[in-house]
């Protein structure tokens, strides 16, 4: 592990400070990611071992290109990339808000960032590298004359819609990608740990953080799922996404669609 890199985003609390804890505690080098300086030079502190951050809003698509230019200029070459920031559910009241570029804000946070940030950094990847997305069993599915919820917007399907793109284009990216190159897989990894994103939208929890950690680190490390790329699982369990992440058409057109919002070649 002392050899392999690691990048995680959204890791300055919850999940993603967890798993960079644990992977930490392997000897490997672990990147960590987020959006606060101040947050993240404490989430630096309490990993420990050999941690480097990198700082970017993923509402601000510029600061998710100029992270990527950072980790290319650093000479980085990942091993595994866990896109793990996202924001939650919210509140049922929330209303509606946007991105830096125009973006319903949940979908650009959620989907857009990330997989920009994939695509950027495949050039960075190791062979048989694993990119795994933390998802949710929480999909709805896209409007795509309404992606960006103009019409009856609510805080839960804009999460639940912005979760079934991540899946679907981890579908997608998996079929144009070689497995020897990169394994490309999606997880619910519990049900409503506990995290703070929980607490604010639900108040309760059903699971702990660290069940959510070892399904996660299964699809970052285990020997067992080496080569296997473009499956959902639920848990350690694998699963059944939502219905249109399998509708071939339904994926390029979401593909097409984000590479535009992104500012990224469809091919």
């Amino acid at each position: 592990m002392k050899d392999r890199t690691f990048l995680v985003t959204g890791a300055t609390d919850g999940l993603g400070l967890d798993l960079a804890k644990r992977l930490a505690a392997t000897g490997a080098t672990v990147l960590i990611h987020g959006r606060d300086a101040q947050r993240l030079a404490n989430a630096a502190r309490d990993v420990g071992g050999d941690v480097r951050t990198y700082l970017a809003d993923f509402a601000d698509f510029d600061q998710v290109r100029a992270m990527a230019a950072r980790l290319a200029d650093d000479g980085v070459r990942l091993d595994v990339l866990i896109n793990n920031a996202g924001m939650g559910a919210g509140r049922r009241d929330d209303r509606r808000l946007e991105s830096k570029g125009g973006h319903e804000l949940r979908f650009a946070v959620n989907h857009l960032a990330p997989f920009l940030l994939t695509r950027l950094l495949l050039p960075l990847l190791s062979p048989a590298a694993r990119i795994v997305t933390v998802a949710s069993a929480g999909q709805s599915p896209i409007d795509f004359d309404d992606v960006m919820l103009h019409r009856g917007y609510e805080p839960l399907r804009a999460y639940r819609q912005s979760k079934l793109a991540q899946i679907a284009t981890c579908f997608e990216l998996a079929e144009r990608l070689d497995p020897a190159q990169a394994t490309v897989n999606s997880l619910h990894p519990a049900s409503l740990m506990g995290t703070k994103m929980v607490y604010e939208t639900f108040g309760y929890t059903m699971s702990t953080v660290a069940e959510g950690s070892e399904a996660t680190l299964r699809l970052a490390l285990s020997d067992d799922l080496a080569g296997i790329t473009g499956r959902y699982y639920d848990g350690v369990r694998e699963a059944r996404a939502h219905a249109q992440c399998y509708d071939s058409s339904a994926r390029q057109r979401l593909w097409r669609l984000s590479s535009e919002l992104v500012g990224l070649p469809a091919d």
